[in-house]
């Protein structure tokens, strides 16, 4: 076959799927297997992906991505790859989405990536039904190292006594994408951070089980800025840490937008103190306008007193039936 006439015909393919010159070249630097790729296939392999469920306008994303993917056999390699997938979802368009998120799945052996995966995630206890979804919702989890990624970020878990009765796979399955951080530069200045600010063995862990992304986020970038501004509110460190403990997303919640409107209103709308929160920490989960802003109001008009916790945790309709509001 020349060579040259290949290698024109791939090229026409990629100008007329709307790729200018220099996406083409970095395709070419990326997967030299696109020298020798013929159109035919490339048009074949390029329609299958269509017909999963990709959207067209997302198509030469998804090829940019990972160009290696119009080199694949169709029937070898890509049908199979894609029914292998389909058996790990349960929502129509969830495998389309996963490819649109890391089109390298697709590149990956199924006998030496995604077996193996699976059967690492199953002896962590996580039932079958959960491990589509965690594969489906971080496709990257194909191309780590169960050896070198992923047994070190069970480990770490593991040193946080979260080793029993399956604990580490339940984290596992609430943030998926904890896997991708790196256990030195990331996860355990984290964890080293929360301790430091006053945070018990059992207090870590409960972050770690009901809030696993708290463990994901920068110290000096999110996690030192919140605890500062606590701070500067006039919560001391002991509080902070019951805070923390209580409702661990007040250390990744937004300053600006979250944190502050909600402490502005404790104080100057309500009345409160602000000591108030540290017996209800979940005061920062809730909605300002929605929950906070149309109780206090409520309970205003009746003149009544009451805890943060009497007024905010519950539904509406046991709000309205607890203070007579019906």
């Amino acid at each position: 076959m020349d060579m040259s006439n290949t290698q024109n015909g791939i090229m026409w393919f990629f100008r007329d799927k709307g790729f200018d010159d220099k996406s083409i070249n970095e395709m070419f630097r990326k997967c030299k297997r696109l020298e020798g790729a013929e159109s035919e296939r490339a048009s074949e392999n390029w329609a299958y992906l269509k017909s999963v469920g990709i959207q067209e306008r997302k198509l030469p994303s998804v090829i940019s991505k990972c160009p290696k993917i119009l080199t694949l056999g169709l029937h070898e390699k890509l049908v199979p790859t894609v029914e292998c997938l389909n058996t790990l979802g349960t929502k129509p368009r969830e495998v389309a989405s996963a490819i649109t998120k890391f089109p390298n799945l697709l590149s990956h052996s199924v006998e030496e990536k995604l077996c193996p995966l699976l059967a690492f995630f199953q002896a962590l206890g996580i039932p079958e039904k959960q491990l589509g979804k965690m594969i489906l919702q971080n496709p990257r989890l194909i191309s780590y190292s169960i050896e070198t990624k992923l047994t070190e970020i069970v480990e770490f878990l593991a040193g946080l006594g979260l080793a029993r009765d399956g604990v580490i796979g339940k984290v596992l399955v609430k943030n998926p994408f904890i896997m991708g951080y790196s256990v030195d530069k990331r996860l355990r200045p984290t964890a080293e951070f929360l301790r430091a600010i006053g945070l018990t063995e059992s207090g870590l862990q409960s972050v770690a089980m009901s809030y696993p992304e708290v463990l994901c986020r920068d110290v000096d970038k999110i996690l030192r800025p919140n605890f500062t501004y606590l701070q500067s509110c006039g919560f001391g460190d002991g509080q902070i840490a019951t805070l923390v403990t209580g409702y661990p997303p007040i250390l990744i919640k937004s300053i600006q937008n979250s944190l502050q409107p909600r402490i502005k209103y404790l104080v100057e709308e309500m009345g409160r103190q602000i000591d108030e929160v540290t017996d209800f920490p979940d005061f920062f989960r809730y909605g300002l306008k929605k929950r906070l802003e149309s109780r206090h109001k409520a309970l205003k008009q009746r003149k009544v007193d009451c805890s943060l916790n009497d007024m905010l945790d519950c539904n509406q309709k046991k709000f309205q039936m607890k203070f007579g509001l019906v």
